[in-house]
C-alpha cells in the first residue's frame, strides 16, 4: 500500500490524474489537466476561469477555481464563492450520475446564494439566474428523466 500524496505542509494532495469530471484515474495514464491551487484572482478573472471550464465541460475543475476564491477572498464574500463552487461541484455529480449528490450540492449552493445577494450584485454574479437554474437541475435530478448540464452563465449579462 502506497502513502497518501502530502504537500510541503502535510496536507493531503492526490497526485493522481483526473478525468475531465474529476474522478482519479491509475497513475501513468494521461489526465485532464487540472487548476492549479491556492491562486489569488480578482472576481472578474475567476468569473471568467470558472466560466471556461464550464463551457469546456469541466466543471470539477471549475469548482477548484471557485473554490480558491472562496478561500483566498474576502469574509464577505465567502458565501458567494462557496456557492458558486457548490453549484460546480453539483453539476459534476449530476454529469457523473450521481443525481442524489447533484440534488444535495445544487440546493446548497442555491441556500448559499441566496444568502450572498449583496456581493453577488456587487462582482457581477447573477445569483438570481444562477439560484432559477439550480432548482431547476436539482428537481429534475430527483426524478429519473434526462438532465439538462448545460453550464450556467455566472455573470449577469451586461458584465
Amino acid at each position: 500500500m502506497t502513502g497518501r500524496d502530502r504537500d510541503a505542509e502535510g496536507r493531503a494532495r492526490s497526485a493522481r490524474p483526473r478525468d475531465a469530471l474529476g474522478r482519479p484515474l491509475p497513475y501513468g495514464e494521461a489526465g485532464e489537466e487540472r487548476a492549479p491551487e491556492g491562486v489569488v484572482r480578482t472576481p472578474a478573472e475567476t468569473l471568467a476561469a470558472a466560466q471556461q471550464l464550464l463551457d469546456a465541460g469541466r466543471p470539477f475543475h471549475a469548482h477548484e477555481v471557485l473554490e480558491d476564491a472562496w478561500k483566498t477572498g474576502p469574509a464577505d464574500q465567502r458565501d458567494l464563492w462557496r456557492g458558486l463552487a457548490q453549484l460546480a461541484v453539483g453539476l459534476t455529480h449530476a454529469a457523473r450520475g450521481n443525481r442524489a449528490g447533484a440534488r444535495t450540492l445544487l440546493e446548497r449552493g442555491a441556500r448559499s446564494l441566496g444568502s450572498a445577494a449583496g456581493p453577488a450584485g456587487r462582482v457581477g454574479v447573477d445569483d438570481a439566474g444562477l439560484t432559477a437554474w439550480a432548482h431547476r437541475l436539482a428537481v429534475a435530478a430527483g426524478g429519473d428523466g434526462p438532465l439538462d448540464l448545460r453550464a450556467p452563465r455566472l455573470a449577469r449579462p451586461e458584465h
